[in-house]
């Protein structure tokens, strides 16, 4: 979920308006308002000191991403010009095809 979602979710659930909150957090009901904006990003304390305001604790855990992803290796690809990876991509192509002949059976 993203963060302003969370929130404005904890704030609801707890009963609280904006200006409440603000007044919990020692803040401003502007500041809680842009916190709620789609897009806010803030920093992982001021979210948590957010939430323990509405009487929410953030928990943040890691986890597999989906599907396998290798981060670093997307990383590294990402670096690469698009010709670059063009030419890894038409090289594994060229590997594929390679082990595919050598697994067909062999007719004598």
């Amino acid at each position: 979920m993203a963060p302003h979602a969370l929130l404005r979710s904890a704030r609801l659930q707890a009963g609280l308006t904006q200006a409440e909150l603000a007044a919990r957090a020692g803040t401003t009901q502007s500041a809680v308002a842009r916190l709620e904006r789609p897009g806010a990003n803030p920093r992982v304390e001021t979210l948590a000191a957010f939430l323990a305001a509405a009487g929410r604790d953030l928990q943040l855990s890691a986890g597999d991403l989906p599907g396998g992803h290798d981060a670093a290796q997307l990383a590294e690809l990402q670096r690469l010009t698009p010709r670059e990876r063009l030419d890894r991509h038409r090289a594994a192509l060229r590997s594929v095809r390679g082990l595919t002949r050598a697994a067909q059976p062999r007719h004598a």
